[in-house]
């Protein structure tokens, strides 16, 4: 069984910056890619970033770009989303995913398999 937490969402002001991690149980964690959506009131969950398994290749939203930065720890079975320069329409809920086996993580939703079930993320203007 695979399962993902996340954590360090919260209240931030804009221009602030926020670090969400997710810990993620099993022993293959670094064979698989990694990625981080979000979901903000009213609207569909959207891809933000995502890292691939070997840890070489990393994608972003163009919304993100610049200003988030996505890392993995495998040691700790984790993966990081560094967010900087936050901006009110950044709030969401978000969310870690783990993707396939050996895989870059792109893709979309579609090849994301387990989910954790969310930080909130605000802010603030």
């Amino acid at each position: 069984q695979v399962s993902l937490v996340e954590s360090g969402g919260g209240l931030v002001q804009a221009g602030g910056s926020l670090r969400l991690s997710c810990a993620v149980s099993g022993r293959t964690f670094s064979d698989y890619a990694m990625g981080w959506f979000r979901q903000a009131p009213g609207k569909e969950r959207e891809f933000v970033a995502a890292i691939a398994w070997n840890g070489i290749g990393t994608y972003y939203a163009d919304s993100v770009k610049g200003r988030f930065t996505i890392s993995r720890d495998n040691a700790k079975n984790t993966v990081y989303l560094q967010m900087n320069s936050l901006k009110p329409e950044d709030t969401a809920v978000y969310y870690c995913a783990r993707g396939r086996q050996y895989d870059s993580g792109r893709g979309g939703e579609r090849v994301y398999g387990y989910w954790g079930q969310g930080t909130q993320v605000t802010v603030s203007a």
